[in-house]
């Protein structure tokens, strides 16, 4: 039977904006600083797609090692993930950002200088924890420092974030292209700029004012709250949170606890379909999709990427300002619903050998429901559903899965197009959306307008 939206302890409305002594400026100031580690991420999981043409000509690699070369931010990115839930409850959100952009510069520099795969394979497992670590903890803190009645909306941010990363690097993909076979190690440098600006924003951002009451620093948390949403709010926003904290000693401040038994089977599926469904063989393949299965130049293939770059960039703007109106599971039914029709089609116009132009617009209309809804609704309700005591940890079992999911899809994609060719793959995919839209019309609740402490009382 389907869940029903999740109850609350007083009327659930959109609540008004924050009052004379609070600072809306402020909250978007924060929540578009901790989003530059979404844009790294999106820029640094993508940049792949149009170096890989050059780096495999310059390295002379074979399929799988151009599958390794391509995958190998993902392994590290799974680790990242894994160790970030722990790190993250323990020392705090801003410390690991900042760690975070650390591993970014540096793993943005050393992706240009390899001389052998094993050097760059390396430098991408290094790029690939700090991913982690910002998938994982830019969502958690935006979460932790956003009022109820926006704060889809900011963790939307962090998606636009990610989606405006993968639109850069595909633009610098196409501008860096002419520079000859070395190109790739000019797109991989262009990171390193974006990744300072972080470090130097990070030191104008507090730190969640939820892991500060966590820690007994009452007055640190009273400060940052009285500034984001003025002083009454603020008390009792420090009261609610203190009692949920109350009741997080102990065991319930374990994993195990039974009442998470349900938000983590929730988090951890969503996370899975997010990737199983296909979306990053277009994010990292896409210049080999388009060169070697419709004939077109290398520059034609990364002027296709911008384009749909441009169109994930577009369906997440409108999920910004639609999903704290909406709501998190329409979003996710007309996306999976979406996406299973358009790579239905897909598979029908491979099989029928339609002509490029076709099979590029019904690839747009798959990336466009993927960022309207299962792109940026997911990651909200990772950071939504779960206790303050244990939402580092129970958040990372969710992105690990997910990262694991991301990187079992984009290192077997070109062994799947060569065994059941590319209408079989897509074919798969087109499945495993529909089987996302059942489980979401049947296990996801609703959670819009409620406060990380009403959903926290919802579970027990």
């Amino acid at each position: 039977m389907a869940i029903q939206a999740i109850p609350t302890r007083r009327e659930a409305t959109v609540a008004p904006p924050a009052g004379p002594a609070g600072s809306a400026g402020y909250v978007y100031l924060i929540a578009a600083v901790a989003a530059l580690g979404g844009l790294l991420f999106g820029f640094d999981t993508a940049i792949i797609n149009g170096a890989l043409l050059f780096l495999k000509k310059d390295f002379g690699l074979s399929d799988g090692q151009t599958e390794l070369a391509a995958s190998s931010i993902l392994f590290g990115a799974v680790a990242g993930a894994a160790l970030a839930g722990w790190l993250t409850d323990r020392y705090g959100r801003r410390r690991l950002l900042f760690g975070a952009a650390l591993l970014f510069t540096a793993s943005a520099v050393a992706a240009a200088l390899p001389r052998t795969l094993t050097e760059f394979v390396v430098a991408r497992l290094a790029g690939g924890i700090a991913i982690g670590v910002a998938s994982l903890v830019v969502p958690l803190y935006i979460a932790e420092i956003a009022p109820a009645h926006i704060r889809g909306r900011l963790v939307t941010l962090n998606q636009l974030a990610i989606v405006s990363g993968i639109l850069l690097a595909y633009i610098a993909s196409y501008y860096l292209a002419g520079m000859g076979l070395a190109s790739w190690r000019w797109m991989f440098a262009a990171a390193a700029v974006p990744s300072l600006l972080f470090m130097l924003t990070l030191l104008l951002v507090p730190e969640s004012p939820r892991w500060l009451l966590g820690r007994g620093r009452d007055a640190e948390a009273l400060g940052t709250l009285t500034r984001l949403n003025g002083p009454a709010t603020a008390a009792a926003e420090v009261t609610e949170i203190q009692a949920a904290l109350a009741d997080e000693q102990g065991a319930a401040a374990s994993l195990a606890q039974p009442r998470l038994r349900r938000p983590l089977r929730i988090a951890v599926v969503l996370a899975v379909l997010q990737q199983i469904t296909g979306i990053n063989t277009i994010l990292y393949y896409g210049s080999i999709i388009f060169t070697e299965h419709s004939g077109q130049s290398a520059a034609s293939a990364i002027g296709a990427n911008a384009l749909i770059g441009g169109i994930n960039f577009a369906g997440t703007v409108l999920a910004l300002f639609v999903i704290d109106r909406v709501g998190r599971k329409p979003l996710l039914l007309f996306a999976s619903a979406g996406m299973a029709l358009a790579l239905g089609a897909l598979v029908v116009g491979l099989q029928l050998h339609a002509p490029a132009p076709w099979l590029l617009g019904l690839i747009m209309a798959y990336v466009a429901c993927f960022a309207v809804g299962l792109g940026p609704g997911v990651w909200v309700v990772i950071a939504e559903i779960f206790p303050n005591a244990v939402r580092g940890r129970a958040a990372s079992v969710a992105t690990v899965a997910l990262w694991i999911a991301c990187t079992v899809i984009s290192f077997t994609f070109l062994s799947l197009v060569k065994a059941a060719g590319l209408a079989g793959a897509f074919g798969l995919y087109a499945l495993l959306s529909a089987l996302t839209f059942v489980f979401v019309w049947r296990a996801v609740p609703e959670t819009k307008g409620r406060t990380l402490e009403e959903i926290e009382q919802a579970w027990q």
